[in-house]
């Protein structure tokens, strides 16, 4: 085997193949509409990741509409402006708004708004005529979730309840403090209602927009972990089953082009700025050589004596089972590290690289050491020819049943 082909450019590798598993990733684009001064921006900076409507390009595409994106994000924001001029200009906002409605939707499923976010300030104890007006056209082109902002106390509340007696075609009416609120140097209002809002806008958009939404979203990291345990035990369950081929020890490496997937794939998932000195660390936690290759050989023979029941590797042989639990434990140890850098980027807090490291290595090594491989590759693979047996055994005393009758 080629040295090329042996050792893996781990680091590049994993960079690489998450941003080509974002690339394909449905977009999700979202119309957010509402008065100057409602906290827009707050709501968008604390709901999506990387603070987006300070950082993300904002490009005027009419006048009283902006589009706002950013590299690797699959999200797309179109954001209002204007709604409480004149009517002539009303008028004119009205007409920029739903031309592009319009025009995106003749583009194509990918780049067509999927929902709007309506947002009124709770502290203005109304809505006037023109937004009724406003959010009964639009909830006539697309779904619509008002969102209540800043919203505090008794006063939110009403207002909520008199919007419900409209009786609007919306999906939803949701109060929400985007961002803690001062009241003195001794009481602060959490912030409260973006968990509801992600959940509402979960149930509402198309399904194929979810992952980009969940990507994009920071403020359910719990969520993101759900999404990612769960593609990745079926991911492992579908690609080490019973009948898994046993891997030779010479060739183990054959496991790290589909660890590389599993890890660009959870790492999509979270949508967090990983850079190459945060793969690295992590790389190295797993025993690679200074955290940039590694041989797939070296690999299994450090992760598989943590595991119980694994013993030595009898014959120069892997079961599906043991590889299995190192995959298993690999992927689920680096969802509980992304989780915790997750929740730092959103408090503007990343974690120390060392302190990654040997996170990982001890989630990893917790998880291995909980591993059960209690039955060799040899056992396994007789208890399949004992099944299929027995599946023949049956089919043959239906035969006999059926030619009988």
């Amino acid at each position: 085997m080629k040295k090329t082909t042996d050792h893996l450019n781990i680091v590049e590798e994993v960079l690489n193949k998450t941003k080509e598993e974002i690339a394909n990733i449905h977009p999700v684009n979202i119309l957010v509409a509402g008065k100057t001064g409602v906290g827009k921006s707050t709501l968008i900076n604390n709901l999506f990741r990387e603070n987006l409507a300070a950082t993300g390009i904002g490009k005027p595409i009419t006048e009283h509409l902006r589009k706002i994106s950013k590299e690797s994000i699959p999200l797309v924001l179109y954001d209002t402006k204007g709604l409480e001029l004149e009517s002539a200009t009303q008028t004119a906002v009205k007409k920029e708004i739903f031309d592009t409605l319009q025009k995106q939707a003749s583009l194509g499923e990918e780049e067509a708004i999927h929902i709007a976010y309506y947002c009124i300030n709770a502290n203005s104890s109304r809505i006037e005529q023109m937004e009724i007006e406003m959010i009964k056209a639009l909830s006539e082109k697309l779904p619509v979730i008002i969102v209540l902002t800043q919203s505090i106390g008794e006063p939110a509340l009403a207002l909520k309840a008199y919007i419900e007696d409209l009786n609007l075609s919306v999906q939803g009416i949701i109060n929400v403090m985007a961002a803690p609120f001062v009241i003195t140097a001794d009481y602060t209002i959490p912030a409260y209602g973006l968990k509801e809002l992600i959940e509402l806008t979960f149930a509402v958009l198309p399904e194929a927009t979810h992952q980009a939404f969940n990507n994009a979203q920071q403020a359910d990291i719990q969520r993101k972990v759900q999404s990612a345990r769960s593609w990745a035990t079926k991911y492992i369950a579908t690609s080490f089953g019973v009948g898994f081929a046993p891997i030779p020890f010479s060739d183990a490496s054959v496991l790290v082009p589909m660890q590389i997937g599993l890890l660009a794939h959870i790492t999509a998932i979270f949508g967090i700025s990983i850079d190459k000195a945060t793969v690295a660390s992590i790389v190295a936690a797993v025993g690679g050589t200074g955290g940039a290759t590694y041989l797939g050989r070296y690999i299994v023979s450090n992760m598989i004596k943590l595991i119980p029941g694994a013993g030595t590797i009898a014959g120069g042989v892997i079961s599906g089972a043991t590889a299995s639990v190192m995959t298993s434990a690999l992927a689920m140890s680096y969802i509980e590290v992304l989780s915790i850098i997750a929740k730092g980027e959103k408090e503007g807090k990343y974690p120390d690289l060392k302190n990654i490291e040997f996170l990982m290595r001890e989630k990893l090594e917790e998880r291995l050491k909980k591993g059960k491989i209690s039955k060799s590759n040899e056992e396994l693979m007789e208890e399949s020819k004992t099944e299929k047996t027995s599946e023949n055994k049956r089919k043959w005393w239906q035969r006999k049943r059926q030619d009988k009758e």
